[in-house]
């Protein structure tokens, strides 16, 4: 009987010993979640700072961008003016010099006709000079349009991209230009960052394109833009089955999401 009673005691002690050991490695992983949690918390409340700087630097960043539109736009129209200018006074000098040679043409036919005189000799010497300083004239003046026209086209072409980056920030897009890349990659909360920000064109809300192999992998919304980075969120269902994101993979602007931001 004393046996039984010790082994039953052992077994006792041994069940004991099995449920602290539960016990301490439930609370191992309860401290561990604990402090996942507290570092996601942290992560979403840094997220959420950017978001609100983001959000308050846009009316100052459109701002810049419609004063810009409308510098290019003046600028343009003082460069046509001068253009306008400079056509009109090329057109009065043409008429001038073909009024000279028709006039030279005169002289030298009543030259041929009366001989060689002192006098028509000097008139025509003095003609001769006047048509040359007129030819350089209009060389220079030529000069000068060419010139003009290559600054109109040079201002042409910044008003052209100032007024594509405006449309495209209203219309809730990145640049058309924006070539980045991924920098990490949370898969545990569906997200990434990436190594350019709004100075590169990348705008809060817009659809961006994983790609790799000139193929489109995986598809990703924006949600936090600061200056020379971003966060967005893998969107749900995109990622190809055989495929998964890598750091490094090349992002480019998609079309514009209607679906809005979430944090994660």
């Amino acid at each position: 009987m004393a046996n039984l009673f010790g082994i039953l005691t052992a077994i006792v002690l041994a069940l004991a010993a099995l449920v602290a050991f539960k016990n301490k490695e439930a609370y191992d992983a309860g401290v561990v979640e604990t402090a996942n949690q507290k570092e996601l918390l942290a992560e979403s409340k840094k997220r959420l700072a950017a978001a609100k700087e983001v959000l308050a630097a846009l009316p100052v960043e459109r701002a810049g961008v419609d004063a810009e539109a409308e510098a290019f736009t003046t600028a343009e129209a003082a460069e046509a003016k001068k253009n306008a200018d400079l056509k009109a006074e090329v057109d009065t000098m043409t008429t001038k010099i073909a009024s000279n040679k028709e006039q030279l043409d005169g002289i030298r036919e009543k030259t041929a006709k009366i001989g060689n005189i002192n006098e028509l000799a000097t008139k025509l010497r003095a003609t001769s000079s006047e048509l040359e300083e007129l030819t350089q004239s209009i060389s220079g003046a030529e000069a000068k349009l060419a010139n003009l026209t290559a600054q109109n086209a040079t201002a042409e072409g910044q008003i052209k991209a100032g007024k594509t980056k405006f449309e495209e920030f209203n219309s809730g897009r990145s640049i058309s230009s924006l070539k980045t890349r991924i920098r990490s990659i949370y898969p545990n909360w569906g997200f990434v960052t990436l190594a350019s920000g709004n100075n590169a064109g990348v705008v809060a809300n817009s659809t961006l394109d994983v790609v790799r192999g000139g193929e489109t992998v995986a598809k990703l919304l924006v949600t936090a833009v600061e200056s020379s980075t971003a966060s967005a969120s893998i969107v749900p269902d995109s990622l190809k089955a055989d495929a998964t994101l890598m750091v490094g993979d090349q992002v480019v602007p998609g079309q514009k999401s209607t679906a809005p931001a979430t944090a994660n």
